[in-house]
């Protein structure tokens, strides 16, 4: 089993101020924190609109935080292929991963959110369409940061002795992480090209075991070594932790919406002490998954963070 590795994601609903400065200082010193504490990296969502929520670009957001950050790596949860063309995101990673000496995770899916895609005029085809857009999209990304010149003809995307120079740092390329967990997704995008898979939180560990039978076999049919693949989880849908069990309640019950029911609520957070939170990770480390994908629902607070860095993830590794 490789080294284990902790992600916290940095969605823009967490951070809800209504000046784009403050928006983004909050931002700031969350991921400051996070490298201070000695988490693998921090990642940041790729959407355009929500409702008239403010909300920061993450590519440009990404660059910005690479200037101020020495060790942690920057990422895209994920990267939405329609929002530019592949040639231009495969352009941009290559600069920031100069920019930041190496440090970028090239996260990427098909796009989910129709209103987002409409008002933008990106169109919004049925999710075939839109995963054999990322298929190619992938493809065209290999090549321009593998090849000198780089030629490709495909049906959605074409090459033609396209330069893309500086290269990225990182050899053969930044690691390639593909964000979805349908069945055609990982048939077409997951199990040819990804380095890491991220399937979002699932509600139970048979859920998860039934996505890596279906992803190994996926892998033999295309002649991939499925343990190329990193295995990846989102051990929760947020993570609530506390040193003790009445600092626990009182958290549970902040971010608990006020009509739900507790043991609802716990069957979607990984709420725990330490000790508790450890326990509840064993299984998928039994399982071979050596990256964790966190939310804090706390944020921007940033106990968390600590709690969970010196409870749980300085104990495990």
């Amino acid at each position: 089993m490789g080294k284990l590795k902790f992600g916290v994601f940095l969605p823009f609903y967490s951070f809800r101020a209504k000046d784009p400065k403050e928006h983004f200082n909050l931002i700031r010193e969350t991921v400051l924190e996070c490298e201070r504490l000695g988490y693998h990296s921090v990642w940041l969502d790729d959407h355009l609109m929500y409702n008239d929520w403010p909300i920061l670009e993450c590519w440009t957001t990404l660059s910005a935080l690479s200037s101020l950050t020495s060790k942690i790596r920057l990422g895209t949860m994920v990267s939405c292929n329609a929002h530019r063309s592949p040639t231009i995101t495969a352009k941009m990673a290559a600069t920031l991963d100069v920019l930041s000496d190496g440090r970028l995770e090239f996260g990427v899916g098909a796009g989910t959110q129709e209103a987002e895609h409409l008002a933008y005029g990106f169109g919004f085809p049925k999710p075939p369409a839109r995963i054999e857009r990322l298929a190619e999209a992938l493809q065209v990304t290999k090549q321009l940061w593998k090849n000198k010149k780089a030629n490709y003809q495909g049906k959605y995307y074409s090459l033609k002795d396209a330069v893309c120079e500086p290269k990225p740092l990182q050899k053969p390329h930044p690691p390639i992480t593909v964000g979805g967990s349908g069945e055609l997704l990982m048939q077409k995008a997951t199990a040819p090209y990804a380095n890491r898979f991220d399937w979002g939180f699932l509600p139970s560990i048979e859920d998860y075991k039934h996505k890596l039978e279906v992803l190994e076999s996926q892998c033999k049919a295309v002649g991939r070594n499925f343990a190329e693949i990193e295995k990846s989880c989102w051990p929760s849908g947020q993570v609530i932790i506390a040193q003790n069990r009445s600092e626990l309640s009182e958290k549970i019950f902040q971010q608990k919406f006020e009509d739900a029911k507790l043991e609802d609520f716990k069957k979607t957070a990984l709420a725990g002490t330490p000790d508790e939170c450890i326990e509840q990770l064993q299984v998928y480390l039994d399982l071979g998954v050596t990256y964790f994908m966190l939310f804090f629902g706390e944020l921007p607070k940033l106990d968390g963070l600590k709690v969970f860095a010196e409870g749980v993830m300085n104990k495990m590794g």
